[in-house]
């Protein structure tokens, strides 16, 4: 289905007297936090009347930088659309480069985005946004009809083959994590011009800006980031195995291509006494691991991601729970996972690794010792992620680094 909004530039909705407050302060927000460097995309975070894509919702908590509005779940509570958080949208605005008068395509619609993109390209500029669920383009429809937006094609349909009949495009901006990287996506994306995607690699999920070259896609920077999955013919979501099942306290390791683990015996060894060793290695307070943990997925074989409830914290069965996994080495009934503890200089961290199992020790050892090589050899540098289309032969690729198998690519990440 291929709409346009109404060409209605007016509201019927009344500005409230301390929307535009909520507007300058979220734009200054993202301004103090780095996520909006440009004066475009900060305009647009000023401009945008984003409560309006989800009436039902706290106006207040949608101008909030690090909260996302959930606009639906499904029949297992699993969110399967919202609106990103602004700090997260105004990331992606700054990876993709958007200049006035480009046609861009947005995958993975609800309106807000679209507007904000819409603000920055300008009247001479284009914007293709889609979605495969019918619920979601209706929603962005109305928004952008209430918001006056009439450069703006809203599109639903499955994003697998692109917007066919529309491009091509000077960028491409994904709002939903990938596995795996369509040929149309490329072949609908202008030679030198950008995707931002949040690509999900051995579960770990960056969103990444590519330059197309070709029929290559290179990284030129990437941020760490969480999406909702991706459905539709290019749905691959991580597979769960669980370790502890307990109500509100549930561990378990995110695969992603990684072997199959033994459950029986790591859930036995997830309740042994931890291990742990320490690196030597420190981090400043407000210092990110997303390199850290990309050397480590490009070092190590068998690196799931470990998932906690705060409850299994609580209960101490772990030490760290994150929302976007931990790095955890496996090796057969023994695993360790990447911590930190606090050292006696402020604002320093030491790095560890936390180990269950027979062999605990020589687990957790091992992760330290790529911790220690990360450190010494790759800490100042910054990691290469590039797409290749599958069937690319061996010799094409790059002969160091960690290689990734998807249906349409190969995926590689290496380290200059």
């Amino acid at each position: 289905m291929d709409n346009v909004p109404d060409t209605t530039s007016t509201t019927d909705t009344q500005e409230s007297p301390d929307e535009q407050q909520l507007r300058d302060a979220l734009a200054q927000n993202l301004i103090d936090v780095g996520a909006a460097r440009s004066a475009e995309v900060v305009a647009a975070f000023r401009t945008v009347r984003r409560h309006l894509a989800a009436p039902e919702a706290d106006m207040s908590s949608t101008y909030e930088p690090e909260t996302p509005t959930i606009t639906k779940t499904d029949e297992h509570g699993v969110h399967i659309s919202s609106v990103s958080a602004p700090r997260i949208q105004a990331m992606q605005l700054e990876q993709a480069e958007l200049e006035p008068g480009m046609s861009v395509l947005e995958i993975g619609s609800g309106g807000v985005n679209a507007a904000n993109i819409a603000e920055v390209v300008g009247e001479s500029g284009h914007v293709v946004t889609m979605d495969i669920d019918p619920d979601v383009t209706d929603r962005a429809l109305r928004f952008l009809k209430a918001t006056g937006y009439q450069n703006v094609t809203v599109l639903t349909d499955d994003a697998e083959n692109g917007a066919r009949g529309h491009g091509p495009f000077d960028r491409i901006i994904v709002t939903v994590q990938a596995a795996d990287i369509p040929p149309a996506w490329r072949d609908q994306l202008k030679d030198g011009g950008r995707l931002v995607v949040p690509l999900r690699m051995r579960a770990m999920t960056r969103t990444v800006a590519f330059v197309r070259n070709g029929d290559k896609l290179v990284s030129d920077g990437f941020d760490l980031c969480g999406f909702v999955p991706m459905q539709g013919l290019g749905e691959n979501r991580v597979r769960l195995a669980v370790l502890h099942d307990g109500k509100d306290e549930q561990v378990g390791l995110r695969l992603d291509g990684h072997p199959e683990p033994d459950t029986v015996a790591l859930a036995k060894s997830l309740t042994r006494p931890q291990t742990k060793v320490w690196s030597g290695v420190m981090l400043g307070g407000s210092e990110s691991s997303e390199h850290l943990d990309l050397w480590l997925t490009t070092a190590l074989d068998n690196l799931p991601l470990m998932a906690a409830e705060p409850g299994a914290r609580k209960r101490g069965l772990v030490a760290s729970a994150s929302p976007l996994g931990i790095p955890t080495l496996v090796d057969g009934d023994s695993f360790a996972y990447r911590t930190v503890r606090a050292t006696d200089q402020e604002d320093r961290f030491e790095l560890g690794a936390i180990g269950h199992g027979p062999r605990a020790e020589q687990v957790a050892e091992h992760l330290v010792e790529e911790i220690r090589a990360w450190h010494r050899d790759r800490r100042s540098h910054r990691p290469r992620i590039e797409v290749y289309p599958a069937g690319t032969p061996d010799d094409q690729l790059p002969a160091t680094g960690r290689r990734i198998e998807r249906r349409h690519a190969r995926i590689t990440i290496t380290w200059p």
